[in-house]
């Protein structure tokens, strides 16, 4: 729960948008009004960081209603697992959790098309305490399960979903379900938290120690499916290369550090003005704009836009002028 390119921390809004409040993790829910989910630094011994749910007004969830956040595994990472073969792996989910609400929770496994589903339950048996659990779910020889670059495996946690998400636990089945009818349903206890963090699924029938990645390396496996450029201060350079288009505009190829899942569709950035051009011996332009243009896998192609002071033709680097510069590639996630 360490990387999040988007948000830098900051809370935002447990709702039905498509947010990731942390790298790889995304949150759904249509329960209740004013719940936020962020990056904390509330944390087990030997992490830093947890992601963690707080609830504003309560509600019990309709029928219909969600509340889940869930990770959307790519093919390519689970095929080895032989899903819907008869050599299906087991696989151990073990994480470490803590609420404010006590109780039994569920967490599921599910393939892209939502036809085939494993609930699982778990309990959280003292209040504001973190306690570690591990479940291992036998692999399932049925259903369709994705081996390429699109979902092929969902691991989803449940908060408070409706009832016609209600199953029994134990046993793979064909439909979409998300937890039991003997769950508990955090989201209608306003104010309630719910941490978590240590999230690992692996082949096999036991849990083994967390498997701590270097920094970098955590970063660059998130920006497969987020390529993005995060200011570490001011004077950042950025892998830009551009020349200039007439006196308001340049174009250019920005390189991704990691080959992407699939070409991005678009861009946003903290603020355009937090991007200059420079050309050596002219000066230095501030943006203000940032276009999105044609894309592939490895580098995306932007153009700058600013007031005056650019030149056709003549070639120009981009740097961040402020700590809080970012600039996200999206439509790469699953």
């Amino acid at each position: 729960m360490v990387i999040d390119q988007r948000n830098a921390g900051a809370s935002v809004v447990f709702g039905t948008g498509s947010l990731f409040p942390v790298d790889r993790f995304k949150t759904y829910n249509t329960v209740g009004s004013g719940s936020t989910v962020q990056r904390s630094t509330t944390a087990p011994a030997g992490f830093y960081n947890s992601l963690l749910f707080t609830v504003g007004t309560g509600a019990s969830p309709s029928a219909a209603d969600e509340c889940i956040f869930f990770q959307p595994i790519e093919g390519f990472n689970v095929l080895d697992l032989g899903f819907g073969t008869a050599a299906a792996s087991s696989v151990t989910i073990s994480f470490q959790v803590r609420s404010s609400v006590t109780g039994t929770y569920a967490l599921r496994l599910r393939n892209q098309a939502g036809n085939r589903s494993y609930v699982a339950t778990y309990t959280i048996s003292a209040a504001n305490t973190w306690e570690q659990k591990t479940i291992t779910i036998a692999g399932d020889t049925s259903g369709t399960w994705a081996k390429d670059n699109t979902i092929g495996i969902l691991l989803t946690f449940d908060l408070g979903s409706g009832s016609n998400y209600n199953t029994t636990a134990g046993a793979w089945q064909a439909g979409d379900f998300t937890r039991t009818s003997g769950c508990v349903n955090f989201i209608a206890t306003s104010g309630a938290t719910f941490y978590i963090t240590g999230v690992q699924l692996e082949a096999g029938t036991t849990a083994s120690p967390f498997e701590y990645r270097q920094y970098g390396t955590e970063l660059q496996l998130c920006q497969r499916y987020l390529p993005a450029f995060v200011s570490s201060s001011t004077n950042s350079t950025l892998p830009f290369n551009g020349a200039g288009a007439n006196t308001v505009a340049q174009s250019g190829v920005f390189k991704f550090d990691v080959q992407a899942r699939v070409p991005p569709t678009g861009v946003t950035v903290s603020s355009a003005s937090h991007f200059t051009s420079s050309r050596p011996s002219t000066g230095n332009t501030v943006a203000t704009a940032v276009t999105f243009g044609a894309s592939s896998t490895e580098a995306c192609q932007i153009q700058i836009s600013a007031a005056s002071g650019l030149a056709a033709d003549a070639p120009y680097s981009l740097y961040a002028n402020s700590a809080s510069g970012v600039m996200l590639f999206t439509g790469c996630e699953l």
